[in-house]
């Protein structure tokens, strides 16, 4: 299924695509599409059953805001340097185990809101990534098999990078991560069944029409099942939160000088395989 959430910002309601591309509402069956939800086989089971019935009222996408499609996010977990290509761009050695950052849920927003640079950036960045989202609860994992088993979909994300606060300000990546409106989600939630090898998707983005990113999942140096089980060692994942699994070469990080890092006034378009696709334009905060 692909699942979503439409509507103002902070009154989204549940809604999902059917068979045939035609959206449908979902809050007459269940209250949100959230971690209860996609924990809750049987709910999920009544929400596939009436989807297949075509019972469900049809909404209008006209003017119709998609919002982000996941609710109460609980933690966002990043992977860094995750792909070899991305690696090579900037000269880092592959890391020999994952490189773990946290993003605050409130950094969230739809996948066609604006996205604000913050003030005083000059290294605003694009990172088009595959975004794992966790359907029952996963601590000490003992198999990448047992990782993707815990996996109840997959999202779109634009992990927007501050790269001179990320990098060059001290302490942790998380204060050039954080920056209000830098987790672009969705357009969908796809359930696991849609997607049946994460390691075999098209990751493209695009700045001003340029295309910037042309990758494949393919390129991760750990895949899905093992990043779960890897973080799963180090803290407890549950239903509802999310793993973005690194981004693949194409950065403006990457790029030779005077590298191409986001003004106001761009546009960045973003796509994966099977989970739709995101336009972002860029304003000054």
């Amino acid at each position: 299924m692909k699942l979503l959430r439409v509507g103002p910002v902070g009154a989204e309601r549940p809604a999902v695509l059917d068979q045939d591309g035609i959206l449908r509402d979902l809050s007459g069956l269940v209250a949100d599409v959230d971690g209860a939800l996609l924990a809750d086989d049987c709910a999920l089971s009544r929400v596939r059953a009436a989807v297949e019935a075509g019972s469900l009222p049809v909404l209008d996408p006209e003017g119709l805001r998609t919002g982000a499609p996941l609710g109460r996010i609980g933690k966002i977990v990043g992977i860094g340097l995750n792909y070899f290509g991305h690696a090579a761009e900037i000269g880092a050695e592959p890391p020999a185990e994952p490189i773990l950052f946290l993003k605050a849920a409130d950094t969230v927003v739809g996948p066609d809101d604006t996205v604000l640079i913050p003030r005083g950036s000059v290294r605003t960045d694009w990172e088009a990534e595959l975004g794992v989202v966790i359907g029952s609860t996963a601590r000490y994992l003992e198999s990448a098999e047992e990782g993707l088993a815990h996996v109840a979909g997959y999202v779109l994300v634009n992990d927007v990078s501050e790269r001179e606060f990320q990098i060059e300000r001290g302490g942790t990546w998380d204060k050039g991560k954080n920056c209000e409106t830098f987790t672009p989600v969705g357009p969908w939630l796809a359930t696991a069944d849609e997607i049946p090898d994460p390691q075999a998707l098209g990751v493209r983005l695009w700045v001003n029409g340029e295309l910037r990113q042309d990758g494949t999942t393919a390129d991760q140096i750990f895949p899905v099942g093992e990043v779960v089980h890897y973080l799963s060692r180090f803290m407890t994942l549950h239903p509802g939160d999310v793993v973005i699994t690194g981004t693949p070469g194409g950065v403006a990080m990457g790029r030779p000088e005077p590298k191409p890092y986001l003004r106001a006034g761009d546009v960045v378009e973003l796509e994966i395989d099977g989970l739709g696709r995101q336009r972002q334009e860029f304003k000054d905060a």
